[in-house]
């Protein structure tokens, strides 16, 4: 039973890899390639469907350091797979059936690739050129930061944080993934492999501050976030964590 629900989901999951590239052929070899390499090899966007983290109820939702939009294409993607009878495995938790989307994200080069890509997508997810630290928020359900706050010092971290809890809506939840400083070796390896790529992706390479998982815990938790940690490096050398973080009601 467990090797045919595991070909039920592998099967879903190529599908759904599918779907979710695809749109950016548009944008030009580059974006398409990335597109599916990011989704392909990088742990997190699987492990967010199969561990049920993006609720039916997270229909706001909010991607910082959004790059090329790749989170509000899978979620479309997603979406439509749901409505298909039979498409979706019963042992994946049921997802949005359209989100509202809004990703904020530094680099014009990435969301020109983002709304050439999947600007033409139902509904219409915005996609914000701006500098996290100070991008307006809007009131949300979710929101995904995928390794980018090491990028900003750790007073911009809280700050930014601090932004995230207020914009959340009660029964809100952030997803965040981070490097565990602690973890030397391979935090020096995700280091190396996140400046790599920055340079191929164009950009400048900044410098980057980052924490051990214990200390970025006690942070969530005294901003006001009920915490979990998973390990979300799997199949990498890297010493990735994501951080699941819903907002406490105010006492």
């Amino acid at each position: 039973m467990s090797s045919q629900v595991s070909t039920t989901t592998d099967a879903a999951w190529r599908r759904l890899h599918e779907a979710a590239t695809a749109p950016y052929r548009k944008a030009g070899n580059f974006a398409w390639h990335f597109a599916r390499g990011k989704l392909g090899r990088d742990p997190v966007f699987r492990g967010l469907v199969e561990r049920g983290l993006i609720g039916e109820s997270h229909r706001r939702v909010v991607d910082i350091g959004c790059g090329q939009g790749l989170f509000a294409s899978l979620l479309s993607a997603m979406a439509a797979m749901q409505s298909r009878a039979g498409h979706w495995p019963p042992a994946w938790p049921t997802t949005p059936a359209a989100a509202e989307y809004t990703g904020i994200e530094l680099m014009p080069k990435d969301v020109a690739r983002a709304e050439n890509s999947i600007g033409h997508l139902q509904p219409a997810p915005r996609f914000v050129c701006a500098d996290m630290c100070t991008a307006a928020m809007p009131a949300c359900d979710l929101v995904v930061i995928l390794d980018v706050l090491h990028y900003v010092d750790h007073a911009a971290q809280e700050g930014v944080l601090r932004r995230v809890h207020a914009a959340l809506q009660p029964g809100g939840r952030l997803l965040l993934r981070v490097g565990d400083m602690a973890s030397r070796r391979g935090f020096a390896i995700s280091q190396w492999v996140d400046r790599t790529v920055t340079r191929i992706r164009g950009h400048r390479v900044s410098p980057t501050w980052g924490r051990p998982l214990a200390d970025w815990t006690a942070l969530l938790q005294r901003l006001g976030f009920s915490v979990q940690s998973m390990p979300m490096s799997e199949g990498t050398p890297f010493a990735n964590v994501l951080l699941v973080a819903d907002r406490r009601e105010a006492a």
